[in-house]
């Protein structure tokens, strides 16, 4: 069996700035809550080094491979965790809305694998609330980026 966990959130930021941010992984340290730090290059076929922080777990480093990017529209990587048995596909892509002033960021990740049924729906919640951070993270940066003033309400 397979689930997903995913977000999306809307930018007030061209997807060309929501990319710039995306795209500079080792400058995710700088705004990124669930992913701290990273290093490797974008690349088709890289493998990346990924600092992870879930919320309620202690951090660990995961080695994802990166599948694909396209410029202003997404980043897809794969991941293999428990020895193989738990497989991931990253998503992260960019919808530009009708206007070319604003984006859509939207996230999330498919499980698959032997023990993917296994895991606990306490951490898929604590997945969803990192997803929601670093959608939440993103967007802030992207306004600041902006000049964008949020308002709270």
């Amino acid at each position: 069996m397979s689930f997903k966990i995913e977000h999306r959130i809307g930018v007030r930021a061209p997807p060309e700035t929501v990319w710039e941010i995306l795209s500079d992984l080792q400058g995710w340290s700088a705004w990124n809550p669930l992913y701290t730090s990273v290093d490797g290059a974008l690349k088709i076929g890289a493998k990346l080094s990924v600092n992870l922080v879930i919320p309620g777990n202690p951090p660990e480093v995961i080695t994802p491979v990166i599948l694909d990017w396209v410029p202003h529209m997404q980043l897809a990587w794969r991941l293999k965790a428990v020895g193989g048995l738990v497989k991931t596909l990253r998503y992260m892509e960019i919808e530009p809305l009708a206007d070319g002033a604003a984006s859509v960021f939207s996230h999330g990740e498919s499980f698959e694998g032997l023990a993917a049924d296994f895991m606990p729906k306490a951490l898929r919640k604590q997945i969803k609330q990192g997803f929601i951070m670093m959608s939440q993270a993103l967007q802030t940066e992207a306004h600041r980026r902006m000049g964008v003033e949020l308002t709270e309400g």
